[in-house]
């Protein structure tokens, strides 16, 4: 992981963006970026968007990614730390004994 970070920040030093790339700017290209994603499978369904749009999925998801790790790199977050956490607090929020084979949302697990 760290190598791939050093990879994206090395890319982006060469070109001397990161006085573009403050956190609230980040933040923000992950969100359209994600749009992006999201507008391939507009008016198509699921198996259909992937046929059609699966190079370009890629791209986005890689885009995604790209502006998420140079976040978290920024903001000195340990990326690995930080999913393994959320993990462990997913764990005990949907519980797998009560949630397996269920798409509730948690709050409703009791209903």
């Amino acid at each position: 992981m760290d190598e791939l970070i050093d990879s994206i920040i090395e890319f982006r030093d060469e070109r001397n963006w990161k006085p573009f790339h403050n956190p609230k700017d980040l933040a923000l290209s992950i969100t359209l970026e994600a749009s992006e994603l999201l507008e391939l499978f507009q008016w198509k369904s699921g198996q259909e968007a992937i046929d059609q749009h699966y190079a370009d999925m890629q791209d986005e998801i890689a885009d995604i990614l790209i502006y998420t790790l140079t976040l978290a790199h920024d903001l000195d977050i340990d990326v690995k730390a930080a999913i393994l956490e959320k993990m462990r607090k997913n764990a005990i929020k949907y519980p797998a004994d009560r949630t397996r084979d269920h798409s509730n949302q948690y709050t409703s697990l009791d209903e």
